[in-house]
């Protein structure tokens, strides 16, 4: 169970930092940091989840669903 917490915790990060890109690109403020910052974090944090639910598919801590139909 703390396998998924932990997953949607990165999962909730990676989205506020989808929403602060979004009000960096529409504030168009130079005093702010780049938009590139938040988007390659974004990136950054996509790989970690995927490679977490590799490894917690190898180990077995989660079970795919047999039947995706």
């Amino acid at each position: 169970m703390v396998y998924k917490i932990f997953i949607a915790v990165f999962l909730a990060f990676m989205i506020y930092n989808l929403f602060r890109a979004m009000v960096v690109m529409n504030k168009n403020s130079s005093a702010q940091p780049p938009m590139s910052k938040y988007i390659g974090r974004r990136v950054m944090l996509s790989a970690i989840i995927v490679f977490i639910l590799l490894i917690g598919i190898a180990t077995g801590l989660i079970t795919p669903n047999p039947r995706p139909y």
